[in-house]
């Protein structure tokens, strides 16, 4: 029975709360973002750097939220603020990518840039956390569940803030 809840714990929770950081980070814009874009309407090759969907409010929503799940989660983890700094720095830092990508090659702001939409923000925060810091790092199998986990996650989230009419489309 020990084993079977150490693999619990191990595989699901722990990944589950070690990513959540970067979660948040990519999810609080959605609710609080707005505003004016971070990009200033500045172009780079003639075409906008992020658009208008990329904010400072957003950004900045972003940053906090995750650093906060880091400050809630330090008590029981202590490594998890520097762990939570690098999620949500590379959450935001592959979210800003995958928007200056979709300008560059001409694809408008709000359209659906599948596989970047979904991971691109999960896949640069373990960059970021995997590449400088790794105290705490989940189990391969732990990482495995967390990507399944992003996708199924990122569908249902966006859908249902989209019904919720927090976005103007569904993805």
């Amino acid at each position: 029975m020990y084993q079977l809840l150490e693999a619990f714990w191990s595989i699901i929770v722990y990944p589950i709360i070690y990513i959540f950081p970067a979660y948040a980070a990519n999810g609080a814009p959605v609710l609080f973002g707005g505003g004016k874009p971070l990009d200033m309407g500045r172009k780079f090759r003639g075409r906008r750097v992020f658009g208008d969907h990329k904010t400072i409010r957003g950004t900045a929503s972003s940053l906090i939220a995750g650093l906060a799940v880091g400050i809630i989660e330090y008590p029981f983890f202590h490594y998890m603020i520097i762990v939570a700094v690098l999620l949500t720095v590379g959450a935001n830092f592959g979210d800003l990518i995958g928007s200056f990508v979709k300008r560059q090659i001409g694809i408008k702001s709000g359209k659906s840039f599948p596989v970047m939409d979904q991971y691109g923000f999960f896949v640069f925060a373990l960059i970021f956390a995997l590449g400088i810091y790794r105290t705490g790092m989940p189990s391969v199998y732990g990482l495995i569940f967390i990507t399944l986990l992003t996708g199924i996650t990122h569908l249902l989230t966006n859908v249902g803030a989209y019904r919720l009419k927090l976005k103007d489309v569904p993805w």
